[in-house]
Formats: structure tokens, C-alpha cells, sequence
């Protein structure tokens, strides 16, 4: 009975793996494979949807003329 018990979360251990494992020769399966090969993997250049836009930076003043000339 015991033995019967300890089987189904074996299997459920097992199929937690090859699903793991499938998931990820799916989504890096190229790299591992040229990693194999000694060959380097040229990625596609990705687009981004949002491009960054760079905001102009603000001169700090310290202080205005007629107060330094003061100081």
C-alpha cells in the first residue's frame, strides 16, 4: 500500500520536470544548441514598442548674479 501511495507523487515529480524541462528547451533550446556547437547565436535585433524619450536637463543654478557679486 505504501508502495502505491509513493507513486503518484513520484509521477507528479516526474511530469513537474519534463514540463519544466520542455518549457525551457523551448524558449532557449537555440542558445543551448550553439552553445554545443561552439557556434555564437546571432539574436534578431527586437523592436521596442515604447522607445525611451530622453527629457532635457535642468541647469541648476546656484545662485543668481547680483547675489554672488553681493557675496
Amino acid at each position: 500500500m505504501t508502495a502505491a501511495l509513493g507513486t503518484l507523487p513520484f509521477l507528479a515529480t516526474l511530469w513537474l520536470v519534463v514540463v519544466l524541462g520542455a518549457k525551457v528547451l523551448e524558449e532557449s533550446g537555440a542558445k543551448i544548441a550553439a552553445a554545443l556547437k561552439g557556434v555564437p547565436l546571432i539574436e534578431p535585433a527586437k523592436i521596442c514598442a515604447r522607445p525611451r524619450i530622453r527629457t532635457r536637463a535642468v541647469q541648476v543654478r546656484s545662485a543668481e548674479p547680483r547675489w554672488r557679486a553681493a557675496a
